[in-house]
């Protein structure tokens, strides 16, 4: 069997073993559907299983499901240095045969490069096909492939728009609701202001600028599963959102620092910054380096290129999915279902860690909508980003190299940003710089 050169710059030589020996998820085929006497026996027989988690609070959830299930005890780790380094050692544990979890947590973006390496169990014979229907298309697609479910839902970030009610009153502005408006009123608050701003855009974060092309209807990306990408960062609809963003940066009109600093922070905090455009768990963010601003902010949804029909993009969120190696496939599969999609579980995410719920029966509890926000006025702000999260437009597709699409991005988009220079030509840029990685990987570039 040829290996693939892209294999080579995901896995370590161990896991190319594997794959050439058949093993890749890409060739096995699906296990039978899960009887109910088998699921019985599974969840009653004594068992131990890894979960692998950054999430801090993770494990009150974990103890509701052994609360359900006592013949089974999940051990909760940490990894260390975060979701970047989660990934390293992950990928590391994998390709070894040795350490690996039987559960793991993954950010949309990187499924598909652990699902291309056959690391994950598909969960649609354990159930996992009946949790469609709980789920906006959007978010499913992210999760699934044909008829394969590769994780569970757990958290999501539709982007809306967070402002300082005080400020934008001061200045006479309204809450922009069409990038017309923004633009006009970035431009106003700039020139009242000096040396504030409506808004940042950040030079090193490219998932804040592809929910810009998210929310514009724009598919920069396409992976068939196996060989075949497609990158399209110069179609007109991106060039649209880069132009529009190249005349307010030429104009000084916003700011253009790096996202996450301590001074990015701080200027939330100070007024030099009058607003957000971020996604629902963005609120959370502000709340701690912010609190001298309690009660001033509020939410809404994100500009409109067309107000007829309303749209925005996702930032963020997670999955939970279980690994092809557990030698329990049944549980490790029910353990996924449960800490993302249980009722119980999913609202304490949601009620007490703040994480934006993925599924449509969260999004629509009662308790849920009507919680308040005293920095946000009183304002129901889970109920603004639940209806946030009907809008977001469907088909958006990550490439199974998540890594270099963001470092990359520092490279060209986020160094253009930095200069104050053409968008566009950026995109182009970084256009390029996909597809050469990409077809030294031994991908296809259609």
């Amino acid at each position: 069997m040829k290996i693939p050169r892209k294999f080579a710059a995901i896995l370590t030589a161990a896991a190319l073993v594997a794959i050439a020996s058949g093993c890749s998820g890409q060739t096995t085929e699906p296990a039978p559907d899960v009887n109910e006497a088998d699921f019985d026996t599974a969840m009653s027989t004594p068992t131990k299983l890894t979960f692998w988690s950054w999430l801090p609070n993770i494990q009150e959830q974990v103890d509701l499901f052994e609360k359900k299930y006592p013949a089974i005890e999940v051990e909760v780790v940490n990894a260390g240095g975060g979701a970047t380094g989660h990934y390293q050692k992950l990928r590391t544990a994998i390709s070894s045969k040795t350490g690996a979890p039987d559960v793991a947590q993954l950010e949309y973006p990187y499924i598909s490069s652990f699902d291309l390496t056959g690391a994950l169990l598909d969960l649609a014979p354990y159930g996992g096909d009946k949790l469609k229907d709980q789920y906006e298309p959007w978010l499913w697609d992210l999760v699934s492939n044909d008829d394969r479910v590769l994780a569970v839902p757990q958290d999501t970030g539709p982007v809306g728009y967070l402002y300082r009610d005080d400020l934008l009153s001061a200045s006479g502005i309204e809450p922009p609701t069409t990038w017309e408006e923004f633009s006009i009123a970035a431009t106003a608050y700039a020139e009242a202001n000096p040396g504030k701003f409506l808004t940042n855009l950040s030079t090193n974060d490219a998932s804040e600028f592809l929910a810009l092309l998210w929310q514009a209807g724009v598919k920069p990306f396409d992976f068939d599963g196996n060989e075949s990408v497609s990158i399209d960062l110069t179609s007109s609809e991106a060039t649209k959102v880069a132009d529009y963003w190249t005349k307010l940066l030429e104009s000084g009109s916003i700011s253009n620092e790096a996202a996450w600093t301590d001074g990015w922070y701080q200027s939330f905090a100070n007024g030099r910054f009058a607003s957000w455009m971020v996604a629902a768990w963005g609120p959370l963010k502000l709340e701690g380096p912010a609190t001298n601003t309690s009660g001033t902010w509020r939410a809404t949804q994100m500009p409109q290129w067309s107000e007829s029909q309303p749209a925005a993009g996702n930032w963020g969120g997670s999955a939970v999915a279980a690994l092809k190696s557990t030698k329990n496939p049944i549980v490790a599969a029910e353990f996924a279902r449960f800490i993302t999609a249980d009722k119980s579980a999913a609202l304490l995410a949601a009620n007490e860690q703040s994480l934006f719920p993925a599924s449509r029966e969260i999004l629509s509890d009662p308790d849920f909508l009507s919680t308040t926000s005293e920095f946000f006025g009183g304002q129901e702000v889970n109920a603004e980003f639940a209806k946030i999260s009907e809008t977001v437009d469907d088909g958006f597709v990550w490439l199974p190299f998540a890594d270099y699409v963001f470092s990359s991005y520092k490279e060209t988009v986020g160094t253009a940003i930095a200069n104050r220079s053409d968008l566009s030509a950026a995109l182009g840029e970084w256009e390029s710089s996909l597809k050469t990685y990409a077809t030294q990987q031994g991908f296809t570039v259609e």
